[in-house]
């Protein structure tokens, strides 16, 4: 079952398993989210345990859809990750950061006078189709066991290897220099901050993302999502009224 936004979820068995859509707030963790979502089941069923995972994680200065799954639907999670994603947000230009985004303060500045509408749109064409990427230093991606934000916290280089990955649009949607705003659909394993990063330099500058809002996961629909804090709302009131 696919709980979307003003279900009727009185009836919902969360330990057989459902899927939850939800609009991840701004500066919440993906997992921050699970663990709200897992501590009010746990209220609501009287349980020590219950399962709740996410597919797909969202940094925590990104928004938009969030899928998380209950009790048995966590055996989908993988399935639901390997679909393709939509976004939408803006880069900054003449600028870049050590994590791709706004959490760090820029590092390095650059030129943006030689920009023009036209070198934009022949830039974007150039990042459509499966392409290597690098992820960000910055990442939850492990290398000899260890998370790659842990690495560059404490200011130790490593090397990252980049991975093919597909990106089926690219479109910028506003120009208004320095910034950018864009859409895009992309494979599982495509970081947006390494997209803004990489097209920085691909128009002879720097860039990094200043913001990203995930609007689908496959058919599911940010549209559709249910704010957090009515959700838990909604379990709140079932666990009063038992």
């Amino acid at each position: 079952m696919i709980l979307k936004k003003y279900t009727d979820i009185s009836e919902v068995d969360f330990v057989a398993g459902t899927t939850i859509l939800i609009d991840k707030p701004l500066e919440w963790t993906s997992f921050d989210v699970v663990n709200k979502v897992r501590y009010a089941l746990k209220r609501l069923l009287n349980v020590k345990k219950i399962k709740v995972g996410h597919a797909g994680t969202l940094d925590p200065l990104a928004t938009g859809l969030l899928i998380l799954c209950t009790g048995k639907a966590t055996k989908t999670i993988d399935s639901i990750q390997s679909l393709f994603k939509a976004y939408e947000g803006s880069f900054c230009l003449g600028a870049s950061t050590p994590s791709f985004d706004a959490e760090t303060e820029p590092n390095y500045t650059y030129p943006i006078d030689h920009i023009t509408t036209k070198l934009i749109q022949e830039k974007t064409n150039n990042f459509v189709g499966t392409i290597d990427q690098k992820p960000p230093i910055f990442s939850a991606i492990k290398k000899n066991g260890k998370a790659l934000y842990k690495y560059a916290r404490k200011g130790e280089k490593v090397e990252v290897p980049t991975r093919k990955i597909q990106i089926h649009k690219f479109d910028i949607t506003k120009t208004e220099i320095p910034n950018l705003e864009f859409r895009v659909e992309c494979s599982k394993g495509t970081y947006i901050r390494s997209l803004a990063h990489d097209f920085g330099h691909a128009l002879g500058s720097g860039a990094y993302l200043s913001s990203l809002i995930r609007t689908s996961i496959g058919e599911h629909d940010l549209k559709d999502a249910w704010n957090l804090e009515n959700f838990i709302s909604v379990i709140d009131d079932m666990s009063l009224s038992k």
